[in-house]
């Protein structure tokens, strides 16, 4: 049925679970002819354990399920990519993702989910954005998210402005820590500005990769 698929010898191909709201790299496991097959039909990520040599649900047992939004393969046909939506943590450990080790020219850093790090900047800025979105949907009583898109546009404007005026007078402190908690708080009321308006950071993101060229 897959012939353009390149199974190995055992009948097996890799695959990586991307997560379609921030796009992080959520795990890698395997799937044969059977697997993709289930996958594709039910629309849910079901994969082949190498240890048990038998089928799995991903989030059967724990709940943990991975929605199949899209299924792709790469240029050698020899590795699929599912984008899903992630229910729950990916990794067995409990965390969010099963990558979290940062490798450097010193080691290897255990970041443990706590340390966002240069790589997963993005999906930071794309998690709050997301949990603001959720406020806007489902209204939660007193929340200052919920406060300020009631206010709506011109007192959202305001809070930026504002948080704008304090990041200078903060970098004119010479204030490190003070800098970085005012541009939080500017980066927090871009979000919310930009739920209101229908703008996301991917928005964002693609425009900044075009400027780079």
């Amino acid at each position: 049925m897959f012939d353009y698929i390149k199974f190995d010898d055992r009948g097996l191909v890799p695959c990586i679970a991307q997560d379609i709201s921030t796009g992080e790299v959520l795990m890698l496991a395997y799937m044969n002819e059977e697997s993709l097959e289930i996958t594709l039909e039910s629309g849910y990520a079901t994969y082949f354990s190498r240890s048990r040599q038998e089928l799995w649900v991903k989030g059967k047992t724990s709940g943990n399920v991975q929605k199949v939004m899209c299924v792709k393969y790469d240029c050698d046909a020899d590795t699929i990519l599912l984008t899903v939506e992630q229910t729950g943590p990916a990794c067995h450990t409990g965390e969010k993702t099963c990558f979290n080790n940062t490798i450097t020219k010193d080691g290897v850093i255990e970041s443990k989910g706590s340390n966002i790090g240069i790589c997963n900047i993005n999906n930071a800025l794309l998690e709050d954005y997301r949990t603001i979105i959720d406020r806007k949907s489902n209204p939660k009583e007193g929340s200052y998210t919920n406060y300020l898109f009631d206010k709506g546009v011109e007192k959202i404007c305001k809070k930026v402005g504002e948080e704008s005026s304090e990041i200078i007078i903060a970098a004119m402190k010479n204030s490190k820590e003070e800098l970085i908690y005012e541009i939080s708080d500017l980066m927090y009321h871009m979000s919310v500005l930009m739920a209101e308006k229908d703008v996301d950071w991917n928005d964002i993101f693609k425009e900044i990769e075009k400027r780079r060229k």
